[in-house]
């Protein structure tokens, strides 16, 4: 099993122009009033230093780990979401959802159906039915159906990310722990994202989904590095 400390030691330099990245992002703190198309790579500018960080391990290393390729392609996908949402009030959130719900259909077949763990998949459910049937009343048109899919799609990944963590177990690694960490930061992100948007303002609601979403982008990321772990567990499942 990999220490933490082996983690950080290893993949912490190549995370360093994510977290220069993110720094720009807080101290700039551009006025989402007046989108552009500088707000939007500022935004975007962290998302593109974790592609960095995926491509850094080499094009080997993707071409022989499909889970990281596709976690690469949720990260575009993610970008992508970013720039629309950087001018929703044009009408472009959308647009932002459907990117964000690629990415997380991406990520969920990262993470795999082994082990299935039934019991996190039916809490994870019954939090995302609550969430949604808060958000409902608030709700009007198209985002009636929209928002109940995405729910749908980011409680289904967090089942997922969430499935293979077992403390008790020889299964465990740390890989297993980013990914189930990153997949909780991103519910709470989009939830506070749903809520300042569809039902009432949220106290520093910029800052708090901002923070939330690069920490979780920047989990499952790493999740993806360790991927000698992630396939030892998969044979021993097997």
């Amino acid at each position: 099993m990999v220490s933490p400390v082996t983690v950080v030691k290893s993949e912490g330099p190549k995370l360093v122009p994510f977290f220069k990245a993110t720094c720009v992002y807080f101290v700039l703190w551009l006025p989402t009033s007046s989108p552009s198309w500088f707000s939007a790579l500022i935004k975007c500018l962290p998302i593109f230093c974790l592609w960095v960080f995926l491509l850094a391990h080499g094009f080997s290393f993707l071409q022989a780990h499909p889970s990281a390729r596709k976690i690469l392609a949720g990260l575009i996908f993610s970008a992508l979401g970013d720039a629309f949402l950087i001018w929703q009030e044009q009408g472009y959130f959308s647009h932002g959802l459907l990117m964000f719900a690629i990415t997380h259909i991406l990520y969920s077949s990262a993470f795999g159906m082994r082990p299935l763990n039934v019991s996190v998949g039916l809490v994870i459910g019954a939090v995302s039915s609550v969430s949604y049937l808060f958000l409902y009343p608030y709700l009007w048109g198209p985002f009636t159906y929209l928002v109940a899919v995405y729910v749908a799609l980011i409680g289904f990944m967090g089942w997922r990310a969430m499935a293979g963590l077992r403390f008790t177990s020889d299964l465990w690694t740390w890989t297993k722990l980013s990914a189930c960490l990153g997949s909780m930061l991103f519910i709470v992100s989009d939830l506070t994202i749903a809520v300042n948007k569809f039902c009432f303002p949220v106290p520093h609601s910029r800052a708090v989904i901002m923070a939330t979403y690069y920490a979780a982008q920047m989990l499952i990321a790493l999740s993806a590095v360790e991927c000698r772990d992630a396939e030892e567990v998969a044979r021993k499942i097997k």
